[in-house]
């Protein structure tokens, strides 16, 4: 002990510590041991003092970056709505532009119908006058040359007679012939003017029906450029959304069987009994205006809207959690948060499962279900059918949940698909 005491006293050498009243004097002795003691819990103590203040400082620091990358994340979304609600108006515009679009088409084409089936029938009534006025015509001519002969047989007996002292009956009656053939003559002539007449009338005619056709052709491309703009990006949509267009159009199609309407094929012949060009040009824009009107039925049958519309940020998306499968989005916001119907179908269920809290099941076509979880409302009955963006609840806390959001599923024959797949394929579009 005697080492370490003297290796203590070098350190830290003995004290005395004397305290003066005014009747007497004392003093406290401090041995290197009580110094080191002191010293070592100073030590500690200022240590902890250091350490606790850099916590709390790096925990401030921390929490200030936090909250101001919650602020950035916020601002982003926030910016990220406004865009997704700038281009949701521009596609609500674009869509009643191409909807006005298909309704002047639909008139243009019926005012067209129209005007075929008028030249038809004036091409018709001209074929038939000409041939009336060439029959004519040619018969005249031949009427023409027979009077002529009888004129000169006529004149040569009138003459002969004269000069043999012919009868006043005879020379009566080649008078009235006389007159019959400058009647027939002139009949002639009006035959033949009218004829020129109508000649004229067919050349006018058939400029009229080159330059209706003209225009027919002008309004035929128009139509068919507007309709492979509309279409194209309809098939790349259900493409995007993992659907075959010509299986989803089928079986639009075969739930809706009515037939007649402006979207009738129009049927029209030549006089060669062939079918009229326009009319199969006509035809195929009426094709691909059925195909875009079974594409809007099937839009509303597919979940192609966003289930909240507002006050919303995206906190989890689909897939692989804490090794276990994710199998929807959630959507994170307040209480109360309106949230709607993402297309047409049939509320199969409509209160509290398990971890679901209270669950929406919306049963749709093409083997489709979609399901919105851990709501704070239901607005909703089972067998209740609903339009897409049609409000069925609110934004709630309630089930296996950290936080109000909102857990939105899409389920294809059973299994889970990830839902911003379709609500993707739809903001390409609407």
């Amino acid at each position: 002990m005697k080492p370490i005491h003297a290796t203590l006293e070098r350190w830290f050498p003995e004290k005395r510590l004397f305290l003066r009243s005014d009747t007497e004097t004392r003093f406290i002795r401090l041995t290197s041991e009580t110094q080191l003691v002191a010293w070592t819990g100073s030590t500690i103590v200022v240590g902890w003092t250091i350490v606790a203040t850099a916590i709390l400082l790096m925990d401030s620091i921390g929490a200030g970056n936090f909250r101001a990358q919650a602020e950035r994340y916020q601002w982003t979304y926030e910016q990220r709505l406004n865009s997704l609600s700038v281009d949701r108006d521009s596609s609500a515009a674009e869509a009643a532009s191409a909807h006005a679009r298909f309704e002047v088409a639909l008139e243009q084409i019926s005012i067209m119908q129209s005007e075929l089936l008028a030249t038809e029938e004036k091409r018709r009534e001209l074929e038939t006058g000409l041939e009336v006025v060439q029959t004519t015509l040619r018969n005249t001519m031949k009427a023409r040359e027979e009077a002529r002969q009888q004129v000169a047989t006529l004149t040569e007996n009138g003459e002969n007679g004269v000069a043999n002292g012919m009868p006043d009956e005879a020379v009566g009656t080649v008078n009235l012939l006389a007159e019959a053939l400058a009647e027939t003559a002139a009949e002639r002539d009006q035959i033949a003017a009218d004829a020129e007449f109508a000649l004229e009338q067919a050349a006018d005619m058939q400029l009229e029906l080159r330059l209706l056709q003209e225009r027919n052709d002008q309004i035929f491309r128009q139509l068919e450029e507007a309709m492979l703009v509309s279409v194209e990006p309809l098939d790349n949509m259900f493409r995007a959304a993992g659907q075959n267009p010509d299986s989803l159009i089928e079986q639009v199609r075969r739930g809706y069987s009515g037939t007649g309407g402006p979207l009738t094929p129009m049927r029209f012949t030549t006089s060669t009994g062939e079918p009229d060009p326009d009319s199969e040009r006509a035809n195929a824009i009426l094709a691909s205006m059925d195909r875009i009107n079974l594409y809007r039925l099937a839009a509303n049958k597919l979940p192609l809207a966003m289930p909240v519309r507002s006050n919303y940020r995206l906190s989890s998306g689909f897939g692989q959690r804490w090794g276990r499968l994710h199998a929807g989005t959630d959507f994170a916001g307040p209480v109360g948060t309106p949230v709607y119907s993402t297309a047409d179908g049939v509320v199969t269920q409509a209160g509290w499962l398990s971890s679901y809290g209270r669950l929406i099941t919306i049963r749709h076509d093409f083997g489709i279900e979609t399901r919105f979880a851990h709501l704070n409302k239901i607005d909703v009955k089972v067998g209740q059918r609903v339009s897409r963006g049609e409000k069925i609840g609110d934004m709630g806390n309630s089930g296996r949940s950290t936080g109000p959001h909102l857990h939105y599923e899409v389920r294809v024959n059973g299994n889970p698909v990830n839902p911003m797949t379709y609500i993707r394929a739809g903001q390409n579009v609407f």
